[in-house]
């Protein structure tokens, strides 16, 4: 008999292999939530604020009121998980573009910090639980979510083909309130397109003035955007405009729902918090962009919800 297995020897070796493959196991499942906070930054999960309150916005109009508990739950999965996949897809298929820009080199997959293929996974993770999410709204939910989901992903290659792909981001958010109208009722009604046409030159307009920022970059990549295509100064003019078709199609919303005085004295405040951010930014100083185009938004689009779900939670 072997020595080494007669005086325990053995025993040891087997049990310091089990410890080095509990730590490996350890190091692995770290490697693996190390990797999901990265690319939770990367995606910035927390901007879902932007859409959701527009998305519950519809929600409330379309039940006349809260809706079910456990429907709201499933909204709120579904826009999460949404945005999710299309921030996710986006860094995935912009990789290159975003290695040779300075301002976005410092992204988790330029840097080396995530995978494309673990940025890959995540995102056909995020569009799973999105039609999952779906699933449990109603059929008609079910029926459409692949044709949310081509949108949402779709707008990642836009850029690529035409300058007016900041509509196509601006639809890709725009659709949150109507399929928000479609959980709750199984139909659409063309009255919430009013709001979803809304959104949709709101995203629009400020993503104009974002890609101010890269118009060099852009021109040197083949990227289109308005900006690259008619300067920085026109592209801040097709911005204010995109904003006031915004404004008067929510004086519009507001009329055909006939909501109260609560109401149109959120959209004054809105109108206000526009104003503003318009007036921080010029084509020559972008320097606070980022606090308009983030903390600003996210603000506006809470406080219209609140004042459109308190308008209609009084008159119910």
């Amino acid at each position: 008999m072997n020595k080494r297995s007669s005086d325990g020897s053995g025993g040891l070796s087997l049990r310091k292999g089990h410890v080095e493959d509990h730590s490996a196991s350890q190091w692995g499942r770290k490697n693996v939530l190390r990797s999901l906070g990265t690319t939770l930054e990367m995606i910035k999960w927390e901007h879902s604020v932007f859409a959701l309150p527009f998305a519950l916005t519809g929600a409330v109009l379309a039940a006349n009121g809260w809706p079910h508990a456990m429907q709201l739950f499933w909204i709120i999965v579904c826009m999460v998980t949404a945005r999710s996949a299309a921030m996710a897809f986006n860094r995935w298929a912009d990789a290159d573009l975003d290695a040779a820009n300075p301002r976005t080199a410092s992204r988790a997959i330029p840097a080396g910090l995530l995978s494309r293929g673990f940025v890959g996974a995540f995102t056909v993770a995020m569009a799973l639980l999105f039609v999952f999410g779906a699933s449990r709204l109603n059929r008609l939910t079910l029926l459409l979510s692949p044709l949310a989901l081509l949108v949402l992903l779709g707008y990642s290659y836009m850029k690529r083909i035409t300058r007016w792909s900041h509509l196509v981001l601006g639809l890709a958010l725009g659709i949150a309130p109507a399929a928000a109208w479609i959980a709750i009722r199984g139909g659409l009604d063309p009255r919430i397109l009013v709001l979803s046409a809304a959104v949709l030159f709101w995203v629009a307009g400020f993503d104009v003035l974002y890609a101010c920022q890269d118009v060099e970059h852009d021109r040197g990549a083949g990227l289109r955007s308005i900006p690259q295509a008619l300067g920085v100064h026109r592209a801040f003019g097709i911005a204010r405009a995109m904003h006031g078709a915004m404004l008067l199609l929510l004086v519009w919303l507001l009329h055909l729902f006939h909501l109260g005085a609560i109401a149109w004295w959120g959209l004054v405040v809105v109108m206000g918090l526009l104003f503003y951010e318009h007036s921080i930014v010029s084509p020559r100083d972008m320097r606070r962009l980022n606090a308009a185009f983030f903390t600003l938004n996210g603000i506006i689009s809470v406080l219209f919800f609140c004042f459109v779900a308190a308008a209609v939670t009084l008159q119910h």
